[in-house]
């Protein structure tokens, strides 16, 4: 398929930027503001970028599959794309809501806020399923001709 190399990196900037902002940015700002109050409303806000970033990489890969033709072999990759996006989507237009409404209200908010780290962990582990299936050797490998070697 063409399409593979773009495809493969786009999955691993998605499941890069999940992974830095998730385990190593957040908890860093944290860390380093020691203030919740101060620190929460900035991890929002990267959280929400992430997000948007996250469905555009989906319709481009979407879009990416869709040139390669429909066939069996791409099904679980719109399906690991269409999950991620729509846990994007849950997250970015009812979760966060929730959450700075808990927040302002005296809500559940670890109930919120617990929903949309789930919502992470899915986009996190979809976008990291779909890096190692599009990351195969017999899905990089040359379609004609009997070789193996990446394109």
């Amino acid at each position: 398929m063409r399409f593979q190399r773009q495809a493969l990196l786009l999955a691993a900037l998605w499941w890069g930027g999940i992974t830095a902002l998730s385990f190593l940015a957040v908890p860093t700002l944290f860390a380093t503001l020691g203030n919740p109050a101060v620190a929460g409303p900035v991890a929002a806000k990267l959280f929400s970028l992430q997000c948007q970033a996250g469905l555009v990489i989906g319709v481009v890969l979407l879009a990416l599959v869709r040139q390669g033709g429909p066939s069996p072999s791409s099904y679980p990759l719109i399906g690991l794309i269409c999950a991620a996006m729509a846990m994007a989507l849950l997250q970015e237009f009812a979760v966060a809501q929730k959450i700075v409404t808990a927040r302002a209200s005296g809500g559940n908010l670890k109930l919120w806020h617990g929903v949309g780290s789930a919502l992470v962990l899915g986009q996190w582990l979809c976008s990291g399923a779909l890096l190692w299936w599009l990351s195969r050797p017999a899905a990089v490998s040359a379609p004609t001709g009997g070789s193996t070697t990446a394109h």
